[in-house]
């Protein structure tokens, strides 16, 4: 017989307290509002502990270490290879060896309230949770529920798959020792970057993708990034299949590829991209129904409030992976952001209907200036719309590209290869997007994000001027190319 529920009244109610919804909550409770966070599993979410704090602990040492092989004489006095147990260590470090102790104190010092156990929708504006503890609560929200919940991983359709124990990227970003042999399928931003992080473990990796490498980037820097992981032992093989994969007697899995050939590893990392984590919440009562591939999707509007809210009040809203925008924390703690202080806003009266462009209340740079880094070495990092999807939005566009050959990448490191492309709208004379490929090329970014922002015209962005001698000279050479 199940308990009676705990019955509570909050202005907002948040599912998901990763760093997305902690930052809704943190917004809201600002504004004036009480908050409650309601989490399954640990508090900081899935980038604390499974993706971007452990898998940047396990790439970076590979980088340092790479990058003193490559500058004359720093080389001559490094004369030993990564010590896989002390990244190991260290990675543990960065997440805090998966307790959220520091994470829940945080939320506690907020303000914000914090109720344990998994939650669904039983009516407009009403979540159960069976908490963690065995207690059941019933919360009510007078302005908002808010999705947080993140994203699963989607599992390919290759035959033998579903009856084995296979890593995702939660397994690899925690694994407690090295595989021998590590196939890798799927060749996206996650796969290609731990492709690359155990190979400099000491790995023996394949990365088996039916398209090219990092398929969503700029062919040419894509290319760049190919070979330093080429460069590091990865073998790839690429658009190609995995059509079958199985586990040998002796405990390794076989994986029989599209092109007639076969792989062997210790360990298989499937990471072939995510979708919301929508299942579970009770969504279907209220009105959502699951796409043909048996995914429940939102569409959300500026403030993040999800279309087709039953009732005559919004009260619904979806942020971050769970929104399925953008699959990048920093821009679900910005579309947060903006949530949070909508909802604060429209229970003051202080917004009706939609929010200006650019407002605080509008999450706008999800359509025009979306940044991303591929943590490989070399970097890719990339922002705004490439050539391709801006002339495919209407605009008209063209594109100036280089080689990174400037006195900064030579003072770098030696043989330093990069590219650099800017994207440009001839009508306005602005930036839609930059992309630089290279090592350490994601400190360029920001620059790059700022001039899309701020849609700084370009004859303008010529009196930006480079220092010297440092990589960001580039944006001086594809100034000059463009003609200015």
């Amino acid at each position: 017989m199940m308990p009676d529920a705990v019955e509570r009244e909050f202005d907002v109610v948040v599912i998901g307290a990763g760093a997305v919804g902690e930052n809704v909550a943190d917004r809201v409770v600002q504004g004036g509002l009480t908050a409650v966070l309601v989490e399954a599993e640990l508090v900081g979410g899935e980038c604390s502990y499974w993706a971007c704090m452990p898998s940047k602990a396990l790439l970076r040492p590979g980088t340092a270490l790479h990058g003193a092989q490559t500058t004359p004489g720093a080389k001559e006095a490094v004369t030993r290879t990564l010590d896989a147990a002390a990244v190991l260590k260290r990675r543990d470090y960065m997440t805090a060896n998966w307790q959220d102790d520091g994470q829940v104190s945080w939320v506690k010092e907020a303000g914000i309230e914090l109720v344990r156990g998994h939650a669904w929708f039983t009516a407009a504006k009403t979540v159960e949770v069976a908490g963690l503890d065995g207690t059941s609560h019933r919360l009510r929200a007078r302005q908002a529920v808010v999705l947080a919940t993140g994203s699963m991983p989607n599992t390919p359709p290759i035959e033998g798959l579903q009856d084995l124990q296979v890593w995702g990227t939660r397994e690899a970003t925690s694994a407690k020792e090295v595989p021998e042999r590590l196939a890798v399928l799927g060749g996206g931003v996650a796969g290609t970057e731990l492709a690359q992080a155990f190979a400099r473990l000491g790995s023996d990796v394949t990365l088996v993708a039916r398209s090219r490498l990092l398929r969503n980037f700029p062919e040419e820097a894509a290319r760049l990034v190919a070979a330093g992981l080429r460069a590091d032992g990865v073998e790839l093989r690429l658009n190609t299949a995995t059509e079958r994969i199985s586990e040998n007697d002796d405990g390794t899995f076989g994986l029989a590829l599209s092109d007639g050939s076969t792989v062997t590893a210790n360990k298989v990392l499937v990471s072939t991209g995510r979708h919301p984590a929508l299942e579970g919440l009770g969504l279907e009562s209220l009105g959502f129904e699951p796409d043909k591939d048996g995914h429940l999707v939102l569409a959300t509007d500026a403030t993040g409030l999800v279309e087709g809210t039953p009732g005559d009040e919004p009260w619904l809203y979806a942020v971050g992976d769970a929104a399925g925008n953008n699959l990048y924390t920093h821009q679900g703690k910005y579309e947060a952001r903006a949530a949070g202080d909508a909802i604060a806003a429209r229970a003051k009266g202080e917004l009706k209907g939609a929010p200006a462009e650019w407002s605080r209340y509008a999450q706008t740079a999800n359509r025009h200036a979306v940044p991303g880094v591929v943590f490989t070495d070399p970097e890719l990092a990339s922002v705004g719309r490439t050539l391709e999807k801006a002339r495919e939005d209407g605009y008209n566009a063209s594109s100036v590209e280089l080689p990174i050959q400037v006195a900064g990448s030579s003072l770098h490191s030696e043989n330093y290869e990069g590219w650099a492309q800017l994207v440009v709208d001839e009508d306005r004379k602005v930036l839609l997007g930059a992309t630089f490929a290279g090592p350490d090329v994601a400190e360029l970014l920001h620059a790059a994000t700022i001039a899309v922002v701020g849609e700084v015209p370009l004859d303008r962005l010529w009196h930006a001027v480079p220092s010297y001698p440092t990589i960001s000279e580039v944006w001086l050479r594809l100034l000059e190319k463009y003609g200015l």
